[in-house]
């Protein structure tokens, strides 16, 4: 810091931190300074905030109302400078401090509100939303502990706490005006005029926690509403007087548990309950705030369908339709037959997933113990339901498969049959999704009512996805087709020319090999470990699952392993093959391949024979703000789910957008991503969906592993203890349920997998060549911005535009 005068920003700062820090410029820490820049910028964007809501409030205009468990944001302070436009003024200003913006910004913590693609396109959406001036509030868990902060200890991954708001969070306003009963159990009882009244047996406090979220140019500020959970009554004095000391906090310990942990384990039965507790309660307090702001500005509660859209993100919220329908019924004294019509006119569905676990269902006694009242809702929505199909002419079998109760077995409540009654609309996430919705798990409530489901592809936005997490790559392109693509995604399409460019084409590169040098670096740093930046880096970063098959990528790399030690006088591709994920605390399997990976890493690594031709890394701890730093630096983007099982993808269109070239099967977004590309700009491989299907009721994964030789050595090698002398049967079981099984097609589409891999080394030697096609990626992404997604729900779904 110099003894310059300051600039009116930077005296700004400086009164910010005195005053608001209580730290002067000599005593701040790298801490300080980022609070101090942070409750900067939100300063400048309270002003648009109020604005937007004022004008909202003026034009009386229909809200959009996002329903979602997870919102992965990430950082904050890059994205709003970038949205603003102030990431230069901001950057010089501390400068002139003595502060390095870069520096700061990679101390702020994640905001640990996700875990996959659910959150992060719910992030995506809220930004977009706000960028195309379009008047919206998020509703979520303000979660203390997240999901959990991944540790690699031994190669076994070990669950931590997240600890993002232990030194507050100060791009939050608590609104205690906005604070809702929400209750639990206790009895229903009904008076001689028919009114029924839920006498909850205990309640907590739902406060909202609003967080600002800036569109592109600061065209609108939109809210993401989160709620905390607090006991009436937080401490029993009496108890704690009588020395019962943990007892008496007994009521604001449960309250909190509620917003502690994302997706606690729900593997016992208590974990089960404190889903659906989590899921009730964001779920009323959300739709209360809803109900209540609307009777505040437009009064009659009959007019909410024309003010409010309401969109459920997957099926966790689906409860929100019997919540609803008890505020119109029970509260504002609607008819059934009214309420209902309300109801479907105002919400919208959307479906992620075909995998039964994920499409959610409660045991019918823990539903009705917990939600009484929404229990005798359930069934009369159901009745009514049953009756509609049973008009239509459905049989025995489709009512059952159309029920709101799955009577087979243990009686459960369908929280997806109930999210697709109560809604006008069930939209998938891309077309091969939506297809399988209409035949598979929604067939008979499709045919019930064929005009209800609807596509809507994902996107991404290319805000935080290519111009802040890509700046080199940004401003080359800028460069070349100029400025335009900024507000609309689409004009990328205008590189396309430039692929023939051996100058740009080179420049391209550079780009992409300095991204792969901050990578290597980082790993370096963090991890101990080189890589080489001129090898060829195959990523596969996401949620670990099988059904996503990390392993059939460990597997090939085992393989390739032993290849390059049985033919070093073959000329080997360098490869880099980096992963990362979390697994579910409960989900062993998952958890087994994240091992699996690790000891793999450890022997090649450790192999003189190898040589620099093969790398293997687990990077822990995988969230937005890693993503942001591997995504760039991708050369292959590994998209290998069993096809007809990823509903669409949006870590495809991220890595494409930044050059990547996609090998994948048939699944989700893959298809539309070769659509845009072309077919000679991506390496496709494996059974579709169709086949998968046909393939299962004959399939013998024992005899297809026999008949691959590759296949079956390095299965061998891992169920042998190769990789685990410690323990050589910790992968047996691992391994023997692909000889017995194999319900993720790992055996059967290997081979491919292998043969579409040695396409990619072949592909990677003709350097113009890979970097044309990766241009052709960046050029054909335009398309998968979740602007052009926003507005065709926008258009068809939430009718705002």
């Amino acid at each position: 810091m110099t003894d310059a005068p300051l600039s009116p920003l930077a005296e700004s700062i400086v009164d910010i931190l005195v005053h608001r820090i209580g730290k002067d410029t000599r005593a701040a820490r790298p801490h300080d300074w980022l609070a101090a820049t942070i409750y900067t910028v939100r300063d400048e964007i309270i002003e648009t905030w109020m604005d937007s809501t004022r004008a909202a409030h003026a034009a009386g205009a229909k809200r959009v109302y996002y329903l979602s468990l997870e919102f992965l944001i990430g950082r904050l302070l890059r994205d709003a400078l970038s949205n603003l436009g102030r990431t230069e003024s901001i950057r010089a200003a501390l400068a002139e401090l003595g502060v390095d913006l870069a520096e700061i910004a990679e101390i702020e913590p994640d905001a640990a509100l996700g875990n996959g693609g659910l959150g992060r396109l719910a992030a995506c959406f809220m930004e977009s939303l706000a960028t195309l001036d379009l008047p919206a509030y998020g509703y979520g868990i303000r979660y203390v502990n997240g999901m959990f902060r991944q540790r690699i200890k031994d190669g076994w991954q070990i669950e931590l706490p997240e600890t993002w708001l232990q030194h507050g969070n100060p791009w939050e306003f608590e609104r205690r005006e906005s604070a809702y009963f929400v209750g639990f159990g206790g009895e229903v009882t009904g008076d001689e005029q028919g009114r029924v009244h839920w006498s909850p047996a205990e309640a907590v406090e739902a406060i909202a926690v609003d967080t600002p979220v800036v569109g592109y140019r600061a065209k609108r500020v939109n809210t993401l509403r989160l709620w905390t959970a607090r006991a009436f009554d937080p401490i029993r004095l009496d108890a704690f007087n009588a020395g019962d000391h943990a007892g008496a906090l007994a009521g604001q310990v449960r309250a909190e548990a509620l917003v502690r942990v994302l997706y606690p384990a729900d593997s016992t039965a208590a974990g089960q309950e404190l889903r659906l507790r989590q899921e009730y309660f964001f779920s009323s307090a959300s739709i209360q705030d809803i109900v209540r702001r609307h009777v505040q500005y437009h009064g009659d509660i009959r007019t909410l369908a024309d003010k409010a859209a309401i969109q459920l993100n997957d099926t966790h919220p689906a409860v929100s339709v019997a919540e609803l329908m008890r505020l119109l019924v029970d509260h504002h004294d609607l008819a059934f037959d009214e309420a209902w019509s309300i109801t479907q006119r105002t919400f919208g569905y959307t479906n992620h997933t075909l995998l039964p676990e994920a499409l959610e269902s409660w045991p019918l006694p823990l539903f009705e113990r917990l939600l009484p009242r929404h229990m005798q809702l359930v069934y009369a929505i159901n009745a009514r339901l049953l009756r509609e199909a049973r008009a239509k002419g459905s049989d025995d079998r489709a009512i059952a498969a159309i029920s709101l109760i799955d009577e087979g077995g243990e009686r459960r409540v369908r929280m997806a049959n109930l999210a697709f009654a109560g809604a006008h609309s069930v939209n998938g996430v891309a077309a091969l999704h939506t297809d399988l919705m209409k035949k598979t798990v929604f067939a008979d409530l499709h045919r019930l009512h064929p005009e209800r489901i609807n596509n809507k592809t994902n996107g991404i936005t290319p805000r935080r996805w290519l111009m802040e997490s890509n700046p080199g790559l940004t401003a080359l392109i800028a460069e070349a087709i100029g400025d335009g693509f900024r507000d609309d995604a689409e004009r990328l399409a205008d590189l396309e020319q430039y692929t023939n460019d051996a100058s740009f084409r080179e420049r391209f590169s550079q780009v992409k090999r300095s991204n792969k040098v901050g990578l290597s670096d980082y790993i370096r740093e963090s991890m101990g470990l080189r890589l080489d930046p001129d090898a060829l880096f195959d990523v596969q970063i996401k949620r670990i699952h099988e059904y996503k098959r990390q392993l059939l990528n460990i597997v090939e790399t085992v393989a390739l392993y032993d290849q390059i030690r049985s033919h070093p006088e073959r000329d080997w591709t360098p490869r880099v093959k980096v992963f990362a994920g979390k697994a579910a605390s409960s989900y062993h399997n998952a958890k087994l391949i994240i091992k699996l990976a690790n000891d793999v890493a450890r022997r090649v690594n450790g192999d003189p024979a190898v040589g620099g031709l093969l790398r293997v890394v687990f990077v822990p701890n995988y969230n937005v703000s890693l993503a942001e730093r591997i995504i760039p630096a991708a050369d292959l983007s590994e998209q290998i789910s069993t096809a007809g099982m990823e509903a669409s993808g949006t870590g495809n269109m991220k890595f494409a957008l930044n050059g990547a070239l996609t090998i994948g099967t048939l699944d989700g977004a893959n298809i539309e991503i070769k659509d845009r590309v072309g077919d000679d700009n991506i390496v496709i491989f494996g059974m579709t969906a169709d086949e998968v299907a046909h393939r299962r009721e004959s399939y013998v994964p024992r005899e297809v592993i026999e008949g691959s030789p590759e296949l079956q050595q390095a299965l061998n090698a891992i169920a042998s203890g190769v990789f685990s002398p410690d323990d050589p049967d910790r992968y047996k079981a691992l391994i023997g349920g692909l000889y017995d099984s194999d319900w993720f097609m790992v055996a059967a589409d290997f081979d491919a997998y292998a043969g579409a891999q040695r396409q990619v080394d072949r592909r990677w030697a003709d350097r113009d060549g890979w970097q044309a096609s990766a241009i052709r990626n960046v050029a054909g992404m335009g398309w998968f911005s979740s602007d052009r997604t926003i507005r065709e729900y926008a258009r068809d779904i939430w009718t705002v535009m």
